[in-house]
């Protein structure tokens, strides 16, 4: 089975050089772990986790997250099903009932500011190497959406990242961005399917189910 074998020196693709996926999602950089090697999460169960204040987006994103995820082999499951949100807002006491619940790894989709800016070095700070420094940090830093701006033209830039929760470690992350983005929500779904399908062909997930 393949599984993530790389080094750390291929980790970032220039903003000049990104690749187009679709019309509504471009990926700027990537990161892949060298010590990623060897982990797989097929048949384990994986939190899909969407860090926003904006609920609806959030709950919606997640169960789509999930849905794919389990679509590849994975035991997909929204992180807003393993506890409370008061309790899901905070790295300390989430940590637990992740735990609790056999969560085996996480990925997790976190619309940033358009100036955020992303260099190689960025994905080793202490703020996203490990999954309890960045849940914290992530939800932070959340972006508050307004009822009167879930319809945009603007930059939406996202991160998507990958953690170990046994290794507490980062193996994957990835920078999209996506300009003239008209609504929100439709814009999440379309990154869900899209991060998926990269991480089918980074070997973490399998292809997708075809129907009988």
């Amino acid at each position: 089975m393949s599984t993530f074998r790389t080094t750390v020196a291929t980790l970032v693709l220039p903003a000049m050089a990104a690749i187009t996926l679709s019309a509504a999602v471009t990926f700027l950089s990537t990161f892949k772990s060298i010590n990623a090697g060897g982990v797989t999460f097929a048949g384990k169960k994986v939190a899909a986790l969407v860090i926003t204040a904006d609920d609806s987006l959030r709950v919606a994103g997640e169960e789509s997250l999930a849905r794919e995820l389990s679509m590849r082999g994975m035991q997909g499951v929204p992180t807003y099903r393993i506890a409370p949100k008061e309790v899901l807002a905070q790295a300390e006491t989430a940590k637990t009932w992740f735990e609790r619940a056999q969560i085996e790894g996480v990925v997790s989709l976190r619309p940033v500011s358009v100036d955020t800016k992303y260099t190689p070095s960025i994905w080793v700070t202490s703020n996203y190497d490990t999954l309890w420094g960045y849940y914290g940090y992530g939800y932070g830093t959340t972006v508050v959406i307004s009822p009167g701006s879930r319809r945009l033209e603007a930059t939406a830039v996202v991160e998507t990242t990958i953690y170990s929760v046994p290794r507490n470690e980062l193996l994957w992350a990835a920078v999209t961005q996506s300009t003239n983005v008209r609504d929100l929500p439709q814009f999440m779904q379309e990154l869900v399917k899209r991060s998926v399908e990269v991480l089918r062909e980074q070997g973490l997930a399998k292809a997708q189910l075809q129907p009988k």
